[in-house]
């Protein structure tokens, strides 16, 4: 079986560099077509409407034929800070889709499954000889500001939100702890998938690229490759048997070809084979 990789779409502030009648939808299929691709899981982030990113998840199967698994990222999260519909009212949503891995591990065949959560961000990455947690929660330090803060209302603390989801994760791993897994997180899981340290920004930013406390789960289950997203760069190495990746097209201002989204997608797309 072979499975693509792909997150950070932000198909909705991407859309300007399509040109003519291009959607991001049919590129996609054609390169799940043209790579001979079985599967693709996305990590998160496709847009930042939650309806839309639903939408994209069955136009995307529907012309190509591919089964696709998703985890939301931060952005899916996202509504407008007079709207009535907060974050735990998008996550149930989620749980309703087909698409979505939270609490639906897939079993791939008699050897592979699949486990995937959003998980979030507990601060772990961050520089804590400069900051406090109390730093950390304000999600706002002179230039840098994280834009959850106005964004997203889990009324939790980030860090509660993050032990929940590790504990949904442990309870899908622990489901398939007698197979080979493959752990989907939106967000980074690995220290080498954020920013080295020390950094002007991000001993602040990298607070919330990632959750540290979630390192041990690929070693207490038998994760063979995790895969995450939400950092914006592409990256793969191999530790301790486990393969990491991260495929993320993130927003046009980061592109090397800033006005050619098919070859940005198309180098950005990664893949995977599974016995």
């Amino acid at each position: 079986m072979k499975i693509g990789i792909i997150s950070d779409l932000h198909i909705d502030n991407n859309n300007r560099r399509l040109q003519h009648d291009y959607k991001y939808a049919p590129m996609l299929s054609q390169m799940l077509e043209a790579r001979d691709l079985d599967l693709l899981l996305i990590a998160g982030d496709i847009s930042s409407d939650y309806k839309l990113s639903q939408d994209f998840l069955k136009e995307l199967q529907d012309l190509s034929g591919k089964s696709t698994f998703f985890v939301p990222g931060n952005h899916e999260f996202w509504q407008s800070p007079e709207s009535s519909t907060g974050a735990h009212d998008i996550f149930n949503y989620f749980l309703k889709q087909d698409e979505n891995l939270v609490g639906q591990v897939r079993h791939l065949n008699e050897e592979w499954a699949l486990v995937g959560s959003p998980g979030w961000y507990d601060y772990g990455y961050g520089n804590h000889e400069k900051f406090s947690i109390e730093d950390f929660e304000r999600r706002k330090y002179r230039f840098a500001h994280w834009n959850d803060k106005r964004f997203v209302d889990w009324r939790q603390s980030d860090q509660e939100v993050s032990r929940w989801m590790k504990e949904q994760l442990i309870e899908d791993l622990e489901s398939v702890k007698d197979k080979k897994i493959i752990l989907m997180t939106h967000i980074a899981t690995h220290p080498r998938f954020v920013v080295p340290l020390p950094h002007k920004l991000y001993d602040y930013v990298n607070a919330f690229l990632g959750a540290r406390s979630y390192e041990s789960l690929y070693q207490d289950y038998n994760v063979q490759y995790n895969v995450m997203g939400h950092v914006h760069w592409q990256q793969a190495l191999t530790s301790q048997r486990v393969k990491h990746m991260m495929a993320c097209l993130g927003n046009r201002k980061q592109w090397v070809n800033r006005f050619d989204p098919k070859t940005e997608i198309e180098n950005t797309l990664m893949s995977f084979h599974i016995d």
